[in-house]
């Protein structure tokens, strides 16, 4: 008899129910879309955070540079011409440690071994500045280059500072950064924000070998390849891979085995960068606290420290999709459960006759009541379609259309010029300050489907029970005053 008459009344007021049904449809389908939305700007921020400084990293632990005046980091080259002052071809390289101060290679472990760590890796940031040229009748001497800060492709570019003595030179300045990563643990590192795109990355076995991984760009820029020789401070290495950054520049242009990148600066047993994942995201924050404790000194920046130092319109739209996006749709669907309630206890109202006169017949109040819950669910339920449908429709269209945002790369403070408080991957790549374009999408889960259909449910019964309390209410006198 229940479902009988449901069926007979919701064919019978199909207007009445589609209006309830639309309303609590396009609270829903605001929902979904807002939800997909900044699901989808979610997925672009943790692209830009990949971006510069590795898959899987939760936090990074660095040391500043040495205070201002300190020469340790002051390239100086010096070349003595021939001596019948014919002069001839001389070449000189400087690798100095690049961005951060050095930290002993025991520190990883302690890191490491730290409660809510689970897994712990060191990488070195290395320099080169190579100068070539001939030098005639007397000598050249560079001694108060810059201090290894802002070399690289992408940077700016250093001018020699030197003298030629008694003499006349025609040289050339060369700098690129090599960066030394642990090959054992491929799944940390700067490295794991490119993809290898010829040849291969590192093995595990190759812990001290001469080999290196070149960036796409450099490659390009070298005309380099898979099985090329590079020569770095008079070490040959084979090129086995070629990386190409996810997006923003690569952390450095050349990547060797870490012991190799160590020996190349006179560094052994030294890192610059320490890359952590926690146990558990949740526990990031105690980790931080708990390293910085134990290891004083370092900076400890963790991936929501990055987070805020990312601007631009990406920023912007992921900051209003969060804010008024969200409430947005909880306005939007609290009045549409609101409407849903008050038109289902009005259509109750204009049945009172028909209501007054099944209680003379012996209908209970109970019965009633759970006959206009059940219209409601209904109608709740329909709604709940039509938001998803619209919804679905939506997050597609955003899709389809993919807008592009921008994503501005603060590239102030930081140990060092290293910006973002030591965090670019440890080679303190030179994205900062850099725009990255964005491609936006809005990902639908199966969990914002359970959402809106919870929604659905939800509304249909907040509409019931403004009509079934409507509907308690009512007597059969009611029905006997009405027909009067």
């Amino acid at each position: 008899m229940f479902f009988t008459y449901l069926r007979r009344e919701l064919r019978r007021r199909r207007k009445a129910a589609l209006v309830v049904a639309s309303g609590l449809a396009l609270g829903i389908a605001l929902v979904i879309v807002v939800s997909s939305v900044s699901a989808g700007m979610g997925r672009a921020q943790d692209k830009v955070l990949q971006s510069l400084y590795g898959l899987g990293t939760d936090m990074t632990v660095t040391k500043a540079v040495a205070p201002a005046g300190s020469d340790a980091q002051r390239p100086r080259f010096r070349f003595d011409a021939q001596d019948d002052g014919s002069g001839g071809e001389q070449s000189s390289d400087r690798v100095m440690v690049r961005g951060f101060q050095t930290l002993a290679g025991s520190t990883v472990g302690r890191v490491g071994a730290q409660s809510g760590v689970a897994d712990a890796v060191g990488g070195l940031s290395l320099q080169v500045v190579k100068v070539s040229g001939a030098f005639t009748r007397g000598r050249f001497e560079q001694g108060e280059g810059g201090g290894g800060q802002g070399f690289g492709r992408g940077g700016a570019q250093p001018s020699p500072q030197g003298r030629v003595e008694g003499g006349g030179a025609d040289f050339d300045v060369n700098n690129y950064s090599v960066y030394g990563t642990d090959v054992t643990k491929p799944a940390l590192g700067p490295l794991t924000s490119s993809k290898i795109t010829s040849g291969r990355s590192f093995t595990r076995s190759e812990t001290d070998a001469r080999v290196a991984v070149a960036d796409a760009a450099y490659a390009k820029e070298k005309k380099l390849k898979t099985g090329s020789t590079v020569t770095v401070k008079g070490t040959g290495f084979k090129v086995v891979g070629i990386a190409t950054a996810d997006s923003g520049d690569a952390a450095a242009d050349l990547y060797v085995p870490l012991k190799q990148a160590q020996t190349l600066a006179g560094a052994k047993g030294k890192v610059t960068t320490i890359y952590v994942k926690a146990t558990d995201s949740q526990r990031i924050g105690s980790v931080k606290s708990e390293i910085q404790k134990d290891v004083p000194g370092t900076t400890v920046t963790t991936s929501a420290d990055l987070a805020g130092t990312v601007s631009g319109s990406l920023s912007t739209a992921s900051s209003l999709a969060a804010g008024v996006g969200k409430w947005l749709s909880i306005v939007v669907l609290a009045a549409a459960f609101l409407v849903a309630g008050l038109l289902t206890s009005s259509a109750v109202s204009r049945r009172v006759r028909e209501f007054g006169t099944l209680k003379a017949l012996g209908w209970k109040s109970g019965r009633v009541t759970r006959q206009v819950v059940g219209e409601a669910v209904v109608n709740g339920l329909v709604g709940g379609a039509l938001g998803i449908a619209l919804g679905l429709a939506g997050a597609y269209a955003v899709t389809a259309v993919s807008p592009t945002l921008q994503a501005q790369l603060g590239g102030g403070g930081g140990a060092g010029g290293g910006g973002f408080g030591g965090f670019r991957g440890g080679p303190g790549r030179e994205a900062a300050g850099k725009t990255l374009d964005v491609a936006l999408t809005a990902p639908v889960s199966l969990t914002t489907i359970a959402l809106a259909v919870g929604l659905a449910v939800t509304g249909g019964l907040v509409a019931g029970a403004f009509g079934g309390w409507r509907a308690s209410r009512l007597r059969p006198a009611d029905a006997l005053r009405r027909v009067e």
